[in-house]
Order: structure tokens, then C-alpha cells, then sequence
């Protein structure tokens, strides 16, 4: 038994990366988080923006749905939990690294439907390089004004707030966010306003509530100098209240850039369905770090101006015309806030289908040849350094890849069912069918076989789980073509298009075709994230 104990330590090892215990504690389920779901989130902030510290209350309504057991609460040092009282009385707690156990007894939670309040306080992880390094971000505007805010995907929300911090529960019942700051100063969250209010001691205090589910990672507080506008875009589901959040002295700038929001919002709803959070409306908020996903609240800090920070990752040119954050991450609300991975191994599902969004926006401004240019120009972006799924139960979000490979893999699965019309069926049907849900690649990956009735079992696990790009090899003797695939599983099979447009079936076994004419008339159309090689 104690050398079972001792293997439970010891740090598991995969493509050069270390895990530990409390990789497993923060990614897995376990039975201290398995026996309650999170039902809602009242959350309270007061920031000291001087020494960058934060003090405030979480509280949290849940469900039983299993044995009662201790629960696991998250919180990442150096923040602390101050006290837990649940029905008046404190509650014992015990802290082992960045998890807290809490005890409650059987009989206290006899109903099925309870809360309690953590009071918590300290020093966040402070962000030096958002939104990549996660935390919070202590930043000034031109002016020397304070201009603060969060970035946490990846590290997780509970490095500065209590929760249960795994991406499989999401508060069904929403938000609530009371931001406290000085007078002055206004913060920002997601969902609706409802509530700005100055107190006798010239403190501004402003609630927001979410109606909607949403991430632990996706609740973000903004402080800023605001001025906001607004307007309202008549779509698929009625009138959609769209909100804009910037620094006072940026407001004409907004005023322009921020008219491309109708055109995505037309775009997207176009190809995947109607906006996921109509009930919560559509707002970006100024951020002083580049910009993320916030449901209902998007980090907007591209500096007003077209590309990403000016530049077009594809080297197509097509990146230049449109705001990278206004796109990507406004196309994250169909893809990771509505339709959101239980495990972030499986975080392919919010890059690669909103990776694709980009595409599929600039295909709906400037045509499909000009997407097909922007998707191909992405290529030079992939690594294929290791798997795009990570691995499970371990916060483990698995290769960067997920974005330009993964769009790519969108990109092969559009071509294989060569019909556009059930393509974007497709899109709207996987909005549809996981309105609001959390799921996992197997569903997905399920989802897309049967609506599509194409067998990509193979492909799914080619370019999701191995770095290995097929290779299409080839030989001319006389005019006969002979070909395969190599580089790939023995099973992988997938028909691909060739530049003349012809249509062949693709083993790893050898099959051949008259062949006459140009030889790059017979290679795959660069359509297929493949490479070719000739024997």
C-alpha cells in the first residue's frame, strides 16, 4: 500500500512536460468536486489599485447531486479564503497548497438546494505579459490613470477567486459581479448593468448580472476612465442590445472601428446561428492588455486599428482588413462560451472552429477564394510540435496547434463534404445541439460523422492526436499514376481533391489513375492540410 502511495507523487512526464498532484487536483474530478454543481455566483471586489491587492466574497448557490462528501474549493496562494459561513455559522476549513477542503455534515445539507459565503482577500497573481500568463493586470491609461483588469484562461479563475475551477461546471443560473472602486473609476463586467451607484463616502459601486451559464474564466472585472455607447443589431433572435466600454479620450476611435461589429455579428449568425447570449447582450470593454473571449464582456486592447496589433498573421493581406479581436474573439462566443470543453485538453474545440471563424469572416467580406488564401497563409503559424488534445484530467491544454492546424482540420472536413449548405447546417446544428453545454472531442467528433455520414474517424485521430502530416506519395510510370498516404496510422484513410478537380479515393495502400497532362494537375489541392512526395 505505501508504495502505491509513493507512485501517486510522482510527477507524470509527457512530450517534456512534468505533472503533479496538484496538476491532477485543479484538472480532474474528483469525488470532493464530483457530488455538487455549481448553480450561481454572487461575486463582490473591492480592489486596492495602490498595492494591487483585492478583497471580497463569493457566494455560491449549488445542487446536490451525489453523496455528500468534504468539499473542494479553489483558491491559488498567495490568495487566501478568509472565512466560509454557510446558514450563520463558521464553517472549519483546511488548506492543502491551492485547494481548500470545507466539511459539511450530511444532515446540514438535507435540502437539495443550498449556499454560503467565502470571504477572501490578498494579492493576485499579477500578470507581466497578458493574456498569455494569466492574472490579473495592474496597468495605467495614457493619462496615468489606473486602467486594471483580469486575463485568467489557463491559469484558472481560481487564481484570484474561490470556485470550483473546472471548466465542466458552469454556474447554470449565471452571475452576479459588484464591482467597488472609487468615484471616479467605473468597472466593467459581463452581462447587463443594473446598477451604478455612488455611496456616502464617494465609493461607486456597479452590479452586473449574467443570465446565462458561464466559465470561471470568462468572469472579468474591468476598471477604467469609461465612456460607453451603444447600439442595437436587429438578428436571428430580435434586437441585440451591443454595448461599447472605452477610456474616455478614446471614444471617436471606437466610434469608427467598432462598426465592424454589425458586419461579424451578421457573418457569424450567417454560418453558425444565432447569437448564443441575446439575454446578456453583446459588449466589448477597453482592456489594457490585448483582448480575450469574455462572454458578454469581450477584452478589446488591439489599439484600434485593423490586423493583429497591426500585422496579418497569415501573410495574406486578407488579415489586414478586418480587427483581429473584434472577429476571433466575438467568434468565441459560439465556439468556448456556448459550446465549451469539459477538460481544456480538449480547448481545440474553442480555437480551431473559431480560428475558422476568421475565415469564414473574410470569406463573407471579400469572397471564398480570398478565405481559402487566409486559412492557406495560416499554415506557416503550425508547429507540429505535439499532440492537439493534451492530456486529461491534468490542465493540461495540449498543443498551440489547436488554432491554425485545427482550422485546417475544420477546413479538410468542409472539402470532404463538399456542400457548403450542409457545412454551415453543420455549424448551426453543433450550436443547437450544445446550446449552452459543455462537452467533450468524442461528442463532437460523434456529432460530425453522423451529420456529415462521412467515416473521419481516422482523420479526427491524425490531426488531433499525433504530429504526423500526411503525406500524399506518388509515382508516374508511363501514364499511370500510383499513390498513397505515408507519414500516418496504417487505418488513416481520406479521399482528397486534386488540382484538376478530380475526386480520388486515398488509402495506405497503393492505387493508381491514368494519368497524363501536368503533374501538379494530379496533386492534392492545397485545400488539404497535407504534404506530397514524389518516389
Amino acid at each position: 500500500m505505501k508504495s502505491i502511495l509513493i507512485l501517486l507523487f510522482i510527477p507524470f512526464i509527457s512530450f517534456g512536460q512534468f505533472f503533479t498532484p496538484e496538476d491532477s487536483l485543479l484538472g480532474s474530478i474528483t469525488k470532493e468536486r464530483a457530488w455538487w454543481d455549481v448553480l450561481e455566483y454572487k461575486l463582490e471586489i473591492k480592489p486596492d489599485f495602490s498595492n494591487k491587492k483585492i478583497k471580497g466574497s463569493n457566494q455560491i448557490y449549488f445542487k446536490t447531486v451525489g453523496k455528500v462528501d468534504r468539499m473542494q474549493l479553489d483558491l491559488q496562494k498567495p490568495m487566501k479564503i478568509d472565512s466560509v459561513i454557510f446558514k450563520n455559522e463558521l464553517l472549519k476549513i483546511e488548506r492543502i497548497k491551492d485547494v481548500y477542503y470545507i466539511d459539511f455534515s450530511e444532515n446540514s445539507l438535507l435540502d437539495s438546494f443550498n449556499k454560503f459565503t467565502v470571504y477572501f482577500s490578498g494579492t493576485p497573481h499579477e500578470a507581466k505579459l497578458a493574456p498569455w500568463d494569466g492574472g490579473w493586470v495592474w496597468k495605467t491609461d495614457g493619462k496615468g490613470r489606473p486602467f486594471v483588469s483580469v486575463a485568467c484562461q489557463g491559469l484558472g479563475a481560481s487564481s484570484w477567486y474561490p470556485c470550483k475551477d473546472h471548466q465542466s461546471d458552469e454556474p447554470d443560473n449565471g452571475a452576479e459581479i459588484i464591482l467597488h472602486s472609487r468615484n471616479d473609476l467605473i468597472g466593467v463586467a459581463n452581462g447587463r448593468l443594473v446598477s451604478n451607484e455612488l455611496t456616502e463616502d464617494f465609493r461607486r459601486v456597479t452590479k452586473w448580472k449574467v443570465q446565462n451559464p458561464i466559465n470561471n474564466y470568462n468572469i472579468v472585472p474591468t476598471f477604467g476612465y469609461f465612456t460607453s455607447f451603444s447600439e442595437v443589431y436587429e438578428g436571428e433572435n430580435g434586437s441585440l442590445d451591443c454595448q461599447y466600454w472605452v477610456l474616455d479620450y478614446e471614444l471617436e476611435k471606437a466610434k469608427e472601428q467598432f462598426k465592424q461589429v454589425p458586419k461579424m455579428l451578421a457573418c457569424f449568425e450567417h454560418w453558425f446561428g444565432p447569437y448564443p447570449f441575446y439575454v446578456d447582450g453583446y459588449k466589448l470593454v477597453q482592456s489594457p492588455y490585448l483582448g480575450m473571449e469574455h462572454q458578454s464582456a469581450i477584452a478589446y486592447g488591439n489599439g484600434f486599428e485593423n490586423g493583429y496589433k497591426g500585422k496579418d498573421l497569415s501573410e495574406s493581406s486578407w488579415g489586414l482588413k478586418w480587427d483581429f479581436i473584434i472577429v476571433h474573439e466575438s467568434g468565441h462566443e459560439w465556439f468556448g462560451n456556448n459550446v465549451t470543453s469539459k477538460d481544456i485538453a480538449d480547448m481545440w474545440i474553442h480555437e480551431a472552429f473559431t480560428n475558422y471563424s476568421e475565415v469564414l469572416f473574410t470569406e463573407c467580406q471579400y469572397g471564398k477564394q480570398a478565405g481559402n488564401e487566409y486559412l492557406i497563409g495560416l499554415r506557416h503559424n503550425i508547429k507540429n510540435d505535439k499532440p492537439i488534445i493534451g492530456k486529461y484530467g491534468l490542465h493540461d491544454e495540449g498543443s498551440g496547434d489547436m488554432y491554425y492546424k485545427g482550422s485546417s482540420l475544420i477546413h479538410i472536413i468542409r472539402q470532404l463534404m463538399n456542400d457548403d449548405e450542409k457545412f454551415k447546417a453543420m455549424l448551426q446544428a453543433i450550436n443547437k445541439t450544445f446550446w449552452h453545454q459543455t462537452v467533450t472531442t468524442e461528442q463532437i467528433e460523434q456529432f460530425i460523422i453522423d451529420f456529415s455520414g462521412l467515416k473521419l474517424e481516422t482523420v479526427f485521430h491524425q490531426y488531433l492526436r499525433t504530429v504526423d502530416v500526411p503525406i500524399f506519395e506518388y509515382e508516374i510510370i508511363g501514364d499511370v499514376l500510383k499513390y498513397h498516404w505515408v507519414n500516418c496510422k496504417k487505418d488513416f484513410e481520406m479521399s482528397v481533391r486534386l488540382n484538376n478537380g478530380l475526386w480520388v479515393e486515398c488509402t495506405t495502400s497503393y492505387r493508381q489513375l491514368s494519368y497524363s497532362g501536368s503533374m501538379e494537375d494530379f496533386l492534392p489541392s492545397t485545400n488539404f492540410y497535407v504534404r506530397t512526395r514524389k518516389l
